[in-house]
């Protein structure tokens, strides 16, 4: 199970963003914005393409997750981002049915704090 967290914002400017070599969408943006918010507090490695957007990894108390990013294209100028945060496991892990994604996971509620606190992202919401 992964968090997702979607909403809107003006903020983020996609025309400065690398071009995406496996699948034109948009996403890199707020990869970074989220790095220079999160600073030395944890790991965040440099965004990544892939085939359905961005992603990037992050260190949360020994702990590795998964953060993928996506933009959709404008509808009425606006502008639908998308994060997704899932929780790394193990194969044992997942064998076993430990460390599962809680709706209450500390990482998720951190970031989804960070989102929060700013206040050009609008239309906040949690899957």
């Amino acid at each position: 199970m992964a968090i997702v967290i979607r909403f809107t914002t003006d903020l983020l400017d996609v025309s400065r963003e690398h071009e995406n070599p496996i699948n034109p969408i948009y996403g890199e943006s707020l990869l970074v914005c989220l790095g220079e918010r999160i600073g030395s507090a944890h790991a965040l490695t440099l965004p990544e393409a892939e085939d359905w957007g961005w992603y990037s990894m992050i260190d949360w108390h020994g702990r590795q997750y998964l953060l993928g990013s996506s933009a959709s294209d404008e509808e009425d100028g606006q502008r639908e981002w998308i994060l997704q945060i899932e929780k790394m496991r193990s194969f044992s892990e997942k064998l076993l049915g430990r460390e599962k994604m809680a709706a209450d996971d500390a990482c998720a509620g951190y970031l989804q704090a960070l989102l929060t606190a700013e206040p050009a992202f609008r239309d906040i919401t949690l899957d």
